[in-house]
């Protein structure tokens, strides 16, 4: 093939791929990214209520007998207002020592219990007479406290991601009404992470470092054609 041909098939070729880039260009250029909201409010199924104790003293024996009997007590407690006695189950346990300057050793013991129920009711009920554990002589260590889970969100994704794509579309929709064109079909979408969070915020309550009140969110980034 001679000079002048070659020439003459690449440029042929060359003005091909230039007028596919510029439609595929411009076929890109008309698209629309916008974002979809969907949100649920939910109530949690699960509460733990983490429980920690402690009690110090310069007999190692003594020190265990309190927690021991701070350990009857909370048993009773939660007995008293319904739970079963599996609800309830010890976490851990460790003795800590420490000699002063004259010689003096201070024996702590540390005990931690963890209640574990899907009775939301009854769980408030425990959080909001704790008081009555401190009545019974148990103190509290910081860090008690009950949280809540909602553990039903693969039952609610599907329709959550649904009805914020219908809300990506909505919003489509309107840019596209308001640039005179009209909304074609999805190019690809993403769907962003769901989130849980307390539906009115943090409780901030000693003792409550939680709510049984959420609310579920998650974002999807749809791109939609233009026709």
């Amino acid at each position: 093939m001679g000079t002048a041909a070659i020439l003459s098939v690449g440029l042929m070729l060359g003005g091909y791929l230039l007028g596919d880039g510029l439609l595929r260009a411009k076929e890109a250029e008309r698209m629309v990214t916008v974002r979809g909201l969907a949100e649920r409010d939910v109530t949690a199924d699960l509460a733990t209520w983490t429980i920690a104790y402690s009690a110090s003293s310069a007999s190692l024996s003594e020190a265990q007998a309190k927690v021991r009997r701070d350990t009857r007590a909370i048993e009773g407690f939660f007995k008293e207002l319904g739970f079963p006695a599996d609800a309830l189950q010890p976490t851990g346990a460790n003795v800590s020592s420490h000699t002063d300057r004259n010689g003096v050793t201070q024996y702590t013991v540390r005990q931690r219990l963890a209640l574990r129920t899907s009775d939301i009711p009854l769980a408030q009920r425990a959080v909001a007479q704790q008081f009555d554990l401190v009545e019974r002589g148990v103190l509290l260590e910081e860090g008690s406290g009950m949280s809540f889970t909602f553990t039903g969100l693969n039952t609610i994704k599907p329709e959550m991601v649904a009805e914020a794509t219908r809300d990506a579309r909505a919003a489509a929709e309107q840019f596209a009404q308001d640039s005179g064109a009209s909304v074609g079909e999805i190019r690809n979408a993403t769907q962003g992470y769901f989130t849980i969070e307390a539906r009115d915020g943090e409780s901030g309550g000693w003792g409550v470092s939680d709510t049984p009140f959420k609310k579920v969110r998650v974002v999807t980034t749809v791109h939609f054609a233009l026709d």
